[in-house]
């Protein structure tokens, strides 16, 4: 009953997060349109503000922080798995690159153009897709390619004695 608590969480942290991070480039682009008038730009900062620090961001904590505990609770440990992570990692990254766009938009002339959101929304939206994929399709991926050492016990610490003086294998 755990596993259906947690995976419940988890989807809908990650429609709010994902929702959101689809939402802020459409926001940021309502910049320009404000102009310089100042009680507009600050009631949009305001808005676009509350939306990422009070909406966007916890729903993120809470969809990783309940992602970590389906992973160790259902002991999902796969190559499919990583690739899920790398492409959340990314997620993380444009979160953090909407962040600082919030903070730098509203300055005093500047402006977000109608160009960077769609492209900005293009991204987001692949990467959703890429997570989704990766989750629902679970591809299996042989590890063949990767050198042996990679794959032994010991192996990865073996390998970095040769790269970082005084470590021992």
């Amino acid at each position: 009953m755990t596993i259906v608590w947690l995976k419940s969480l988890h989807i809908a942290a990650l429609v709010i997060w994902c929702g959101g991070l689809l939402t802020l480039p459409i926001l940021l682009t309502q910049r320009e349109a404000a102009g310089d008038r100042g009680a507009e730009v600050d009631r949009l900062h305001r808005f676009t503000r509350f939306a990422y620090i009070a909406l966007v961001s916890p729903a993120a904590f809470i969809a990783i922080g309940s992602g970590t505990a389906l992973i160790l609770v259902r002991e999902i440990f796969t190559v499919w798995l990583a690739i899920k992570l790398v492409c959340v990692g990314f997620l993380v990254f444009l979160h953090v690159w909407l962040g600082l766009l919030v903070l730098s938009v509203f300055k005093s002339g500047k402006d977000f153009r109608p160009w960077r959101a769609i492209s900005g929304v293009v991204t987001i939206s692949l990467t959703i897709s890429a997570i989704l994929w990766v989750v629902l399709a679970k591809p299996d991926i042989s590890t063949d390619f990767l050198p042996s050492v990679f794959q032994e016990p010991g192996g990865l610490r073996r390998l970095a004695a040769d790269v970082i003086p005084g470590l021992t294998p």
